[in-house]
């Protein structure tokens, strides 16, 4: 006999509840204790966890669909042009979904996390990192860019920037005659004396000034009415243009922004290319990666300043700071320094960038 008790016998027609939950047995010192659970586990805990993991990825959903469209280039639209721009805060956003994934365990969820934000890490973070230095030589090469917001940018700081700068070349976008006049008047023809441009009242002129000769090399390109003024240096074997489409504020806008990226001559053969200015366009936008892929480089981002912001200056619009404004040099000219600096009076900062030609230095 072991022992143990026995227990009673189950009267007849005594009346059953729900049945107990079965005995845990545990063994002590060579006899076994019968333990029994009298609590079942809380019914509403598997639907929580349910809810909790649905509604990670419904958070999660919306940063896979930005990356797979900034990854694909796919055209999703005007209110695309607008958000892409947008990118490096969605991409910094993307950690907290990654994060509470992790946290609360959903293996599956965190998964999908971490490929979108290798994505946008993919996408984003080489812009903060410069390239290699390419060995010194060759002949000096800098441009400034500023878009002047319909002519209103302050005409002083533009000639302090022209004289602290010594730019070889300044493209000048929503060039309008009263501004152009004001920069005469202050001696801009002094230190930059050449001019091939087309200042119009509005939005819509530009200009380019050059300490060398420039000819006009055709008709400024011009969509939307907006004419983005190009020039050949002929004795530094230069295309030099003043970029500026219009800008897709609107839905009936999206055509010409896009149709003034196309138009801009692409980089190769051919004499050394600079597109400086207004792109209205970052490089989380198709079109200007294809337009880099041509042969160009963005000297911002060649010198790990590629995520400062360029637009808007601070108290002209309830929006994060985007890199609107670039300097895109041919591959085969060095790029040494890029920088960018404050204009009063304007919603956009002047970009600057220190290049070489190959060759000779002087």
């Amino acid at each position: 006999m072991s022992g143990e008790p026995t227990p009673p016998p189950r009267r007849p027609g005594t009346a059953s509840g729900p049945s107990p939950a079965p005995p845990e047995t545990v063994a002590s010192g060579g006899m076994t204790t019968e333990t029994i659970s009298s609590t079942p586990p809380p019914a509403g805990r598997p639907r929580r966890r349910r809810w909790i993991t649905v509604l990670i990825w419904i958070m999660l959903v919306p940063f896979a669909a930005w990356a797979v469209l900034r990854t694909t280039g796919w055209d999703a639209g005007f209110r695309w042009i607008q958000l892409a721009a947008f990118t490096p805060y969605v991409a910094a956003a993307s950690v907290v979904a990654l994060l509470l994934a992790l946290s609360l365990r959903r293996w599956t969820a965190g998964v999908a996390g971490l490929v979108v934000m290798g994505a946008f890490a993919w996408a984003v973070l080489p812009r903060a990192f410069a390239d290699p230095a390419p060995a010194p030589g060759g002949t000096a090469l800098r441009v400034l860019a500023s878009n002047l917001a319909r002519g209103g940018a302050d005409t002083k700081t533009i000639m302090d920037l022209v004289v602290r700068l010594k730019p070889d070349i300044l493209t000048l976008q929503e060039l309008t005659p009263e501004a152009a006049g004001r920069l005469e008047a202050a001696g801009i023809r002094k230190a930059l004396p050449h001019m091939v441009g087309e200042p119009t009242p509005g939005v819509w002129g530009s200009g380019i000034y050059a300490r060398f000769p420039l000819r006009a090399d055709q008709a400024a390109i011009d969509y939307g009415n907006f004419r983005q003024s190009v020039a050949v240096a002929p004795e530094q074997n230069l295309q030099i243009v003043s970029v500026h489409p219009c800008a897709p504020r609107f839905d009936y806008k999206a055509a010409c922004w896009a149709q003034g990226l196309r138009a801009l001559p692409k980089a190769g053969a051919g004499p050394y290319r600079i597109l400086a200015g207004d792109f209205n366009a970052t490089l989380d936008h198709a079109i200007m990666r294809d337009l880099l892929a041509t042969g160009y480089r963005d000297a911002a981002d060649v010198t790990g300043r590629g995520l400062i912001p360029t637009w808007p200056q601070q108290g002209w619009e309830p929006v994060p700071g985007v890199t609107l404004d670039h300097v895109f040099a041919d591959a085969r000219l060095a790029i040494r320094s890029f920088g960018v600096h404050r204009v009063p009076g304007t919603d956009h900062k002047a970009v600057f960038a220190e290049l070489e030609i190959p060759g000779t230095a002087r």
